[in-house]
C-alpha cells in the first residue's frame, strides 16, 4: 500500500509562486509514476503533470506548461510540484497520485491509471 501526504499548499496572489510537495510510505517508491492533479468546485478532476520513474519524462497539462515543474527525489521518496506565475483559475485542491510502473509504461497522466491518491491540498490564488 502506498500512502501519500500532500503539503504546501495556501493562499499567494495572482503572480505569486507555491511549492507543493508529495511525500510517499513505499518502498517501490523509485518503481511508480508519479503525478498531480486538481480538482476546482464543480468541476472535473484534472491531470496537471506527470513524471516517470527515473525523471527523464515528464508531461504537463496545456494550461500549466512553462509556469509549473514537476521533479522527484527517488531517494527521498518525495515528489513536487513549483508553481510559478499563478493565475486565479490555478485555484482548487491537489492531489499527488502513484501508479506502479510496468514495462512499456511512459508515466502520461493521460494514459495512466492512478491507484494510490493523497487527501490533498488547498491552493488559492486571489487576483
Amino acid at each position: 500500500q502506498v500512502q501519500l501526504v500532500e503539503s504546501g499548499g495556501g493562499s499567494v496572489q495572482a503572480g505569486g509562486s507555491l511549492r507543493l510537495s508529495c511525500a510517499a510510505s513505499t518502498y517501490t517508491y523509485s518503481r511508480h509514476c508519479m503525478g498531480w492533479f486538481r480538482q476546482a468546485p464543480g468541476n472535473e478532476r484534472e491531470g496537471v503533470a506527470s513524471i516517470s520513474t527515473g525523471s527523464s519524462l515528464t508531461f504537463y497539462a496545456d494550461s500549466v506548461k512553462g509556469r509549473f515543474t514537476i521533479s522527484r527525489d527517488n531517494a527521498k521518496n518525495t515528489l513536487t510540484l513549483q508553481m510559478n506565475s499563478l493565475k486565479p483559475e490555478d485555484s482548487a485542491m491537489y492531489y499527488c497520485a502513484a501508479a506502479a510502473w510496468t514495462p512499456g509504461r511512459v508515466c502520461d497522466y493521460r494514459q495512466e491509471t492512478f491507484e494510490h491518491w493523497g487527501q490533498g491540498t488547498q491552493v488559492t490564488v486571489s487576483s
